[in-house]
């Protein structure tokens, strides 16, 4: 009797549970779908930085390069620029720059809102100028480190200042001279570093940008967290820009293309497209090619030169990153010809450049800055530096020697729509209806 009971129940409640399941499953897969699209898709970083449509624009649609009288960028909306504190690991960037607030600040903000807590800046030049020096200084997180006596005094007594390798580029003008700067200069803001309870330390230029590529949230901060603890310095090569116009005024939002290191390349797509990809000149590269590297802050640490560091009691451990790199906009502007000649009183001849610029297509441009007249100057600069070639281009790219990143012009643009610039400069000046170089600093930012 007990077996039959059960058996007849089975039978009376299997079609009402068969159509529980026919129920429930749908809602089941319905939830499961939204968990992965809400949680676990690949992000787009392109479309969650790029600015929102307008919805009172007949066409829908946002000129990404474009002025905006409204901010555009909601990543941003709420970013803590001066949260630095609660970022792990701390990352710092040391810095030597004689540039404008139209460089730096996107520079600066950029490299914050991929996880840089702290920036370590020697200033000279225009940088050190009151109207701009007063505004890096407001900004959260930035150390402003001007060229005083009192600093090269300090700097010559400095160990790295007495070492063998360090002579070859002592005394000498120009690059070499810089390149004295950004090796003191380094090797000082290691203590100020560990002062600061830094974790990392980057030396890069303010012609470059960190790409933190490999990283599903694009954060520097997320990429050298993962990095290994018996690691000590991390290598990013170097990609270097790739322009495409003879006009460029703001280099972080109107270059995206860019040659990839070798590193990055397999080596028979290297060294069968280097003629193409050079265009003649002997060099893949216009100036260096060895990277930039971040260095984990530790006892005995020392720069090995402006691209590296090194370590007196051990052989650091280095990798190098294979996805990521540092963009280096080189020679971006036409005006950077002229710029970098009135920076350097060596003589235009074969024999003085060689005293004053380590790489061969400085030397170059050097000369043909100090020699030629703007038309030969602007010829010149389209030959060796601008590419026009739409079918080498396109062959170069699908090769995988060039390539498109957009991610840091989204970022910098979205920045300067917020008006975040803007209002840095507001809240350091005051009075800033009354300078007209600032008002000429806001229409470029």
């Amino acid at each position: 009797m007990a077996g039959l009971h059960s058996s007849s129940f089975s039978q009376q409640s299997f079609p009402s549970r068969l159509l529980l399941l026919l129920t429930v499953l749908p809602l089941a897969l319905a939830f499961l779908a939204f968990l992965l699209q809400w949680r676990g898709a690949p992000t787009d970083h392109i479309s969650r930085w790029s600015p929102q449509p307008d919805s009172r624009s007949g066409s829908g649609c946002v000129d990404l390069l474009g002025p905006s009288k409204s901010p555009a960028f909601p990543y941003f909306k709420d970013w803590k620029f001066d949260a630095g504190s609660d970022l792990t690991p701390k990352i710092c960037i040391v810095s030597t720059t004689s540039a404008g607030l139209e460089q730096i600040l996107p520079w600066i903000f950029y490299h914050k809102a991929i996880g840089v807590s702290t920036f370590f800046l020697f200033v000279e030049g225009k940088a050190a100028s009151p109207n701009v020096s007063k505004v890096l200084e407001s900004i959260s997180g930035v150390k402003v480190i001007y060229r005083t006596k009192e600093l090269e005094e300090q700097q010559a007594k400095s160990r790295i200042w007495n070492e063998t390798w360090f002579e070859s580029f002592t005394y000498k003008p120009c690059n070499y001279e810089l390149f004295v700067k950004q090796t003191l200069n380094m090797e000082m803001s290691i203590v100020m570093a560990r002062d600061a309870g830094m974790d990392w330390i980057i030396h890069i230029d303010t012609d470059e940008l960190v790409h933190p590529a490999g990283t599903r949230e694009y954060s520097l901060s997320q990429l050298l967290s993962v990095v290994p603890e018996n690691v000590d310095t991390v290598v990013f090569p170097n990609y270097e820009s790739t322009v495409e116009w003879d006009d460029v005024k703001e280099p972080f939002t109107e270059i995206s293309m860019f040659r990839k290191n070798s590193y990055h390349i397999p080596k028979d797509v290297y060294f069968g497209s280097f003629k193409e990809a050079t265009r003649g000149d002997p060099h893949y590269f216009l100036t260096y090619a060895n990277g930039k590297s971040a260095a984990r802050i530790q006892d005995h640490l020392y720069p090995d030169g402006a691209h590296g560091w090194y370590n007196y009691m051990k052989v650091p451990n280095k990798i190098k990153l294979d996805e990521a790199a540092v963009l280096h906009y080189t020679y971006a502007k036409f005006s950077d010809l002229t710029s970098r000649r009135d920076r350097c009183g060596c003589k235009p001849t074969n024999d003085d450049v060689k005293r004053c610029f380590m790489l061969d297509f400085d030397r170059a441009a050097f000369i043909i800055a100090s020699t030629a007249t703007e038309e030969e100057m602007l010829q010149w600069y389209r030959k060796h530096v601008v590419w026009t070639d739409e079918e080498l281009k396109l062959k170069l790219l699908r090769r995988g020697i060039l390539t498109r990143i957009y991610a840091p012009m989204v970022i910098i643009q979205g920045l300067r729509e917020s008006g975040l610039f803007a209002s840095v400069i507001q809240s350091a000046h005051t009075t800033i209806s009354k300078d007209t170089s600032f008002n000429h600093t806001l229409r470029l930012i």
